[in-house]
């Protein structure tokens, strides 16, 4: 009963205090996603340490749960009429930003430094990942609708897999110029994480495109909305696939496909927000702020050097694409966020490689804290000033 009276407690004071940021954020410069993250790092372990173990435990599912929603709300976003006018905008902004400045800028600066060249490969390649539930909640708390949020979410959604492959090729490089061998693998791995789940979202949103309506005629009920995504996500963890493309590929299916309706996503959009509530508290509360003392130098060049690489990347696309000037300015600050996926990927570098461990986890989750708590609120800023919206 205890541990039931907690779990209820925690709930609704996080949802209570999710209502209090919305409030708040109307009247500051900082996004509520900032500052759900600065009163979970007040409630947290680092502060007050207020939360019970019985929720931070679960933390896990938790954001299991909220990604998958946030993978197939950004999947529903790419629509053939979206991107028929967009689609050479976000794939050389979202190469160039992801891959080819920012790996290239991040790597090179490290080295430049004198930090080991495998390192320097490692670092760059991770630091091309977005973190799409900061970015899809600013976007959705401005609620402000125009061609540069519509284009910002679609980037978004391809950088997961740009960063993977990326991940995959960076790995496998450093492992065969450390002569371990089993270079391919890495590159298999990507293949069957990338192609499993988008196999997997084509298999689910394919029926789900024709079957989900039907119970009231031209509005799928909010079980049904929610029954595929957590099944899409369910089945992704359970094939070691990759939970993120698997319900964005569904979403992309679903809204290209079903003639008949577009409920699903307007439901997902109705549950999403309590979800990400708790989600980004809970990131708050976990974020350890005394690794910052460990960042030095490489860690402040990383930062610098991921900024940079992001902004120019981004600028450098739009140049190519032919964006205009307000995307060419303000899309590569908008992509700053930076959260559990560069983690991840730190974590799997450095079981691969040891040596590498404190030096990867120290820098990544160090700058993470920083890119989370600052990110969101350039890509507030970013969405308003090309809006024309007052700050």
């Amino acid at each position: 009963m205890e541990a039931s009276s907690q779990f209820l407690l925690t709930i609704g004071g996080i949802l209570l205090l999710g209502l209090l940021t919305s409030t708040l954020a109307r009247h500051t410069f900082l996004p509520r996603v900032t500052l759900l993250l600065i009163f979970g790092i007040l409630i947290g372990k680092e502060v007050l340490d207020v939360i019970p173990p019985v929720f931070s435990d679960h933390f896990e599912i938790i954001a299991d749960m909220t990604l998958v929603m946030v993978g197939f709300l950004l999947g529903g976003k790419l629509t053939k009429a979206s991107l028929r006018e967009s689609a050479g905008k976000v794939f050389w902004i979202s190469l160039c930003a992801t891959v080819i400045a920012t790996t290239i800028i991040v790597s090179f600066g490290l080295i430049s430094i004198g930090v080991s060249q495998d390192i320097a490969i490692l670092l760059g390649c991770i630091a091309s990942t977005t973190a799409p539930a900061a970015v899809l909640d600013v976007a959705t708390e401005a609620n402000i609708k125009g061609n540069f949020t519509d284009l910002l979410l679609s980037i978004v959604a391809l950088d997961d897999v740009w960063s993977l492959v990326l991940f995959a090729v960076g790995m496998a490089v450093v492992t065969s110029c450390n002569g371990l061998g089993g270079d391919m693998s890495f590159l298999l791995m990507a293949s069957k994480e990338i192609g499993g789940a988008v196999l997997l979202g084509v298999l689910i949103g394919l029926p789900a495109a024709y079957l989900t309506g039907r119970v009231k005629k031209g509005q799928p009920i909010l079980t049904e909305a929610l029954g595929m995504v957590f099944v899409c996500g369910g089945l992704a963890i359970w094939l070691g696939v990759s939970f993120l493309i698997a319900s964005m590929v569904m979403g992309t299916v679903i809204a290209n496909v079903a003639r008949h309706h577009d409920y699903p996503f307007h439901a997902i959009e109705g549950i999403e927000w309590p979800f990400m509530v708790i989600f980004f508290v809970l990131a708050g509360a976990s974020l350890e702020l005394s690794i910052l003392k460990d960042i030095g130098v490489i860690g402040a060049t990383y930062i610098l050097c991921r900024a940079t690489g992001k902004y120019l990347g981004a600028k450098l696309g739009s140049q190519i694409s032919r964006a205009d000037q307000k995307t060419k300015s303000w899309m590569g600050l908008a992509l700053l966020p930076q959260a559990g996926v560069a983690i991840g990927m730190a974590l799997v570098a450095s079981n691969q490689f040891p040596e590498y461990r404190q030096l990867l986890l120290s820098v990544v989750i160090s700058s993470t804290v920083i890119f989370e708590l600052i990110g969101p609120v350039f890509t507030r800023l970013a969405i308003r000033r090309t809006q024309g919206a007052p700050l």
